[in-house]
């Protein structure tokens, strides 16, 4: 009997062991879990924040297009061209860390007649807005590598 006892005398400190290292394995995920999470709510807000803003900027465009003809830097965005468009900064900075760089063509097409002999003439326009946290927008480079960088493109057709 005695030879049984001195044989077992040392389970329990192993069984403890094996306790303690499946607990503190269990709470590295927990922390591990808790972080990513926090990452990823993070991102989350930025892209919202990016594409109210990229919203904002397509809404802002179409308004200058049809009403404010000067609001591209002097330029109209009827003189855009795909080739060569006009672009202006939005900037919402102030209010949600963002900026958008919209640009602007249109292109004139005959759809229709108006009377017979007389074509109908319509202008289409193309908006483009690339929201991102600092113009101009869109960034390249290390920029794009930060973990805070998050970018978003919004277009928009007005006739």
């Amino acid at each position: 009997m005695r030879q049984t006892t001195r044989l077992q005398s040392g389970f329990g400190v192993i069984a403890a062991i094996v306790v303690l290292v499946i607990l503190s394995v269990l709470a590295a995920a927990i922390v591990a879990l808790s972080t990513t999470q926090s990452a990823v709510l993070a991102q989350g807000v930025l892209s919202a924040r990016a594409t109210q803003t990229a919203h904002a900027g397509t809404e802002w465009g179409l308004f200058q297009a049809f009403g404010n003809t000067s609001a591209w830097g002097g330029a109209s965005c009827n003189n855009g061209t795909e080739a060569a468009p006009v672009s202006a900064t939005v900037d919402t900075s102030a209010i949600n860390g963002f900026q958008a760089t919209v640009t602007c063509w249109s292109r004139v097409f005959n759809e229709g007649e108006t009377s017979p002999g007389v074509p109908r003439t319509v202008r289409v326009y193309q908006l483009t807005a690339v929201a991102c946290p600092a113009a101009p927008c869109p960034q390249t480079g290390a920029a794009t590598a930060a973990a805070t960088y998050v970018e978003r493109r919004r277009e928009a057709v007005g006739i």
